[in-house]
This record gives C-alpha cells, structure tokens and sequence, in this order.
C-alpha cells in the first residue's frame, strides 16, 4: 500500500471514528453523509439517514426550534455555533448535544453544508440545576415575603432589621439585572437581524416592513427603559441623576421638540425660552422627562390647537412648562395621574403601560422638585419646578 493510500484510509478512519458526530447536508437540506459515530450513537444504519433532513433527527420540541430559530439564521449569516438540540436514538431515547454549522459555497451557490455535532450531557445537567437553582431562589423570595409580612410585630432584634434589609437590597438588584438582561438581549438580536436584512435587501417592499419592525423594536425599547426605571424607583435605590454644571438646557430641551415636530408634522408646537444662566441637571433625564410631558401632550391635547413650551429662572427657580388645549382633566384623574400604571381617560388606539408620568415625577423628586398639573376648559399645564441656587 503507498503512503498516499495509508494517508487516505487514516483519513477516511478518522471521519467516519471521529469522537463526534458527523454529517452533510446537499443543498435541498437532506443528509448526503454521515459518519460511523453518529450511526452508532443513534443505534442506526447510515441508509436510514441518507436522503432525511437534520430536523428528522430531532424530538418535535427541538424540530420546530430548529425550523423557527436555527435553519433561518443559518440560511441568513451562513453558520451557527453551539446550538442546543436532542436527537432521537432507535429505543426512543432523547442524546443531547451541541451542533455547529457552516454552509459550504462555490461561486456563491450553495454547495453543501458541514454539521458537528458534539455529546453533552454535562451541559444539561448543568442546566438543570441552574433551574433549580433559580427555584429555589423563588422559594426562598416567597419564604421572605412571608417573613416580611410580620415583620414589624415579630422582629425586634436591630441586627434582624439591618441582615433582612441587605437580602431585600440583593434580591431588588438581581430583579433589576434580570429585568435588563432577559428583556433587552433579545431586541439586541432583533435589532442585528432587521440591520442585516437592510443591507441585503433594496426592494421597497422589504425595505418598508424592516423599517416598520424597527419602528416597533424602538417602541419596545422605550417600554423596556420605563420599566427599568420603574424598578429602580420602587425596588431599587431610585433613579439615578450625573448633573451637568456650567451647560446650557436650552439645546437639550429644543432637541425633544424638534423631535417631536419630525415624529409629529401635522402638530404646532411652540417654544418660549428665557434662561439667563445654565441650570445644574441631569440633562439625560431632564430630555426624558419633558419627552414625557411634551408627548402626553400631543396624545391628549386638541390636535387643532397649538402646544405651548415654555422655560424660565424666576426667584430662585427653574420652571419647565407644557400646555395643550382641549378637554380637561377631571378630578378624578387628576388624584392619580402619577401613579404606575394609571393611564386614566385614554382612547382606545393609545399604547403604553402607564408609566411615562409616574417617572417624569420621579426624575423631578431625584432633582429635588416637583411636578404641578393645572387643567381648565382653556388649557392643561404641567409645570416642572425646581429651585436652583
């Protein structure tokens, strides 16, 4: 036997005895080739899975996260990496493991794709425990709810108070990270994906849908924050300011009006600043804030009648104001327009969870001021003041 026909059979031996599962794809997606380990895992002859497709293997929760999640992003970016699956064995069995795909082109056609697949039972079990991990978390926040709800007549013991409140302040911040990771992570992957599809696709059609979906991954965004905030108000140690000293607030708050008109063309909104000095804030949020009013505005007011913003220093105090024409507000509203999830008299087209006053309130309360509405059959104004030094 020549070296070169001993080099092929190693290669060939190395394929087909490779400590991982092997297999190839044509470019209808039906197994053109498999390895021995693979057949021997699955507890099958190779001609039962020449001529099936790669979701044949799987059990029917993994076939159709396969088919939804995994077949499109290998179709869109080309390759995958370490994706979770569990094939199917001759007894019936589930055999978790991890994949990674590459698709295999010449001349830009799709020629075939390569497909690894590697055992991993450590991975799940791993998996399990983060599970009961994260219940047992849940067990011991409700075990701690229940402690809490006595807690003023049975603990009296000052150490008690102080070891409960540092457990209370641990389980908020984890509520805040979880809120941030789990919720945003996946609009991240939303947002990639619309950025790709933009640049592979000029039609105007497809052109017009991505920007509708990234309209709504943007919206999305929004609610997400308001949330955030909200948790850090309620559960966590409140909204935090970064003040700005020595900078002008006229280019911040022109900035959401300009905004606002672009987003809005057919409302008239007006501006009347007269600020002498700069105004120590945190510019980030105050922009929040008056996006907040300045929307609640548009939504509610008089779509004939022009919105009025108005900026000024007079004794001592800053006083940020938006004004709108139409019904007003009765009472009843009034006595809760900035509590969490209180979106009063609304109409049925209108979105939103309810949140965009009660964190305007916050964001003023953390400068150290506050919010005043007054509503008439002339006008509603919201007045933010807040007194400087």
């Amino acid at each position: 036997m020549s070296s070169s026909d001993h080099s092929d059979s190693d290669l060939q031996d190395l394929y087909q005895h490779a400590p991982c599962g092997y297999l190839s794809l044509g470019p209808d997606g039906r197994i053109v080739r498999v390895n021995t380990t693979l057949c021997d895992w699955l507890g099958r002859m190779p001609s039962d899975l020449i001529g099936k497709r790669l979701r044949d293997l799987l059990n029917v929760a993994g076939s159709i996260f396969y088919e939804t999640h995994f077949a499109p992003l290998l179709r869109m970016q080309g390759f995958f990496e370490e994706v979770a699956l569990d094939l199917v064995t001759s007894d019936g069995s589930t055999m978790p493991v991890l994949a990674n795909a590459a698709e295999r082109r010449i001349s830009d056609e799709l020629s075939f794709t390569r497909v690894t697949l590697f055992r991993a039972p450590q991975r799940r079990r791993h998996e399990r425990e983060l599970v009961e991990a994260r219940a047992a978390e849940q067990a011991a926040r409700r075990k701690l709810e229940a402690i809490n709800e006595g807690l003023e007549t049975r603990i009296m013991d000052a150490d008690a108070l102080r070891s409960l409140a540092v457990q209370e302040a641990k389980l908020r911040e984890q509520f805040i990270a979880v809120l941030g990771h789990d919720l945003r992570n996946p609009l991240a992957g939303l947002t990639g994906g619309t950025n790709i599809l933009m640049k592979t696709h000029d039609d105007p059609k497809s052109l017009r849908v991505l920007r509708l979906m990234n309209g709504s991954i943007k919206r999305m965004e929004g609610l997400i924050e308001n949330l955030m905030d909200f948790a850090r108000g309620r559960l966590g140690s409140g909204i935090g300011l970064e003040r700005s000293s020595g900078e002008r607030i006229e280019p911040t708050l022109t900035q959401v009006v300009n905004e606002m008109r672009t987003g809005h063309p057919d409302r008239a909104i007006e501006m009347r600043f007269d600020i002498p000095r700069p105004v120590d804030v945190d510019h980030g949020r105050i922009e929040q804030m008056f996006s907040n009013l300045l929307g609640n505005a548009i939504s509610h007011g008089s779509a004939d009648l022009p919105i009025m913003v108005e900026a000024t220093v007079a004794d001592e105090t800053f006083l940020l104001s938006v004004a709108n024409g139409g019904e007003p507000i009765s009472q009843a509203v009034l006595d809760r327009l900035f509590q969490p999830f209180y979106r009063g008299e609304v109409r049925p087209s209108m979105q939103g969870l309810g949140l965009g006053l009660y964190i305007a309130s916050q964001i003023a309360e953390a400068h150290g001021g506050r919010i005043e509405v007054a509503s008439d059959a002339a006008e509603t104004r919201f007045t933010f003041r807040m007194p400087i030094a």
